[in-house]
């Protein structure tokens, strides 16, 4: 049974490789099927675990494809 564990240590997947683990798991998921290789043979307790991983490989390909901000502009006014 596979658990989810907050890892302090970035692991860095690029994004078409991010984009196969989430069609090998929606692929699982949808056939009904708990485990799914990838890096290794992973075993879901649960669809809800499926669920919660799905979302984090759609929030890191959203964070990986997004534009690196390179300068941010401060401005203020005292007001009229």
């Amino acid at each position: 049974m596979a658990r989810l564990v907050r890892e302090r240590r970035r692991v860095t997947a690029s994004i078409p490789e991010l984009e196969a683990m989430r069609e090998k798991l929606l692929h699982a998921r949808f056939a009904g099927v708990r485990t799914v290789e990838c890096d290794g043979l992973l075993t879901y307790a649960s669809d809800a675990e499926m669920a919660t991983a799905l979302a984090d490989l759609a929030r890191r390909i959203a964070a990986a494809s997004a534009p690196r901000v390179n300068q941010v502009r401060i401005s203020s006014s005292k007001g009229t």
